[in-house]
């Protein structure tokens, strides 16, 4: 029998839109892994792997560690490349000068018979605004639209929204005063950026509500009818959908694993239910 999900994510909750059989195997019966996600694996798997050493040497510089230690981390020629770009870009060592940063931090919020959790890569503030951060590796720079449409463009905003009083001294953050910024290492010019506003978070938290009713309710998971998206799912044996992987290029902009994380919900900032 599938087990208890006591919580949904942006990556669940985009693996149910994407494949509900997906999501099934990986948040329900949390299968192992059968299949090569992508070709060449090794060559992805590195990239994987120096992609969360990037996310570490980012929040080392934002807890205070200087540039020019962390630097002596970037023990490969991506993480150099990256690392460089980060410190050469203005806009984001500018960012330490603010008071208001918060690396890592993790919100969280009812949505539901759910709690809607999501875990951030840097949220800076100002006077006027909230400023979240998600820092990319990716090896094609993304459109905007593809970006726009991403459970995880609308979860952050929206839980921001929802759950963000504490950031604020205890005030609610009006939808207006967010904005998203994807920062992608190997593109370092040409970030994306999402603004907010009352409308939207209305339509996101409206869509995340009858999405979590819908996976509530939910009988059956159907594979999904796009059989291209099967080419970068590890789970693809079990659906008889082939044994060859897709290439590494075009699956880090279709799929992206679930991040693990231990939850202390005693630490992580809410509403009450």
């Amino acid at each position: 029998m599938p087990i208890e999900l006591p919580t949904l994510s942006q990556s669940s909750l985009q693996d149910y839109n994407d494949c509900p059989r997906r999501f099934e195997l990986r948040y329900l019966q949390r299968l192992a892994y059968p299949a090569i996600e992508t070709e060449p694996a090794l060559e992805n798997e590195k990239h994987q792997r120096e992609g969360e050493s990037f996310h570490r040497l980012a929040q080392q510089y934002f807890i205070g560690i200087p540039a020019e230690q962390i630097a002596k981390t970037a023990n490969s020629d991506n993480l150099a490349r990256w690392w460089g770009n980060f410190v050469n870009s203005k806009d984001l060592t500018g960012l330490r000068d603010l008071s208001g940063l918060r690396t890592e931090v993790t919100l969280s919020a009812p949505l539901g018979s759910y709690r809607l959790v999501a875990k951030y890569d840097l949220i800076a503030s100002d006077s006027k605004k909230f400023y979240i951060y998600d820092w990319k590796t990716y090896r094609k720079r993304p459109k905007n639209e593809f970006l726009a449409i991403r459970w995880q463009t609308r979860v952050y905003r929206a839980l921001l929204t929802q759950a963000g009083a504490f950031l604020n001294g205890g005030k609610p953050i009006a939808p207006e005063q967010i904005e998203m910024i994807y920062w992608f290492s190997d593109f370092p010019n040409d970030p994306a950026r999402f603004p907010y506003a009352a409308d939207q978070f209305k339509r996101d938290w409206d869509a995340l509500t009858r999405f979590a009713e819908e996976i509530k309710n939910a009988s059956s998971y159907p594979k999904t009818e796009d059989a291209n998206r099967c080419l970068y799912c590890p789970y693809r044996s079990y659906c008889n959908r082939g044994i060859r992987a897709g290439d590494a290029l075009d699956a880090e902009l279709e799929t992206e694993a679930e991040e693990l994380f231990d939850i202390n919900f005693e630490q992580v900032g809410e509403i009450e239910f």
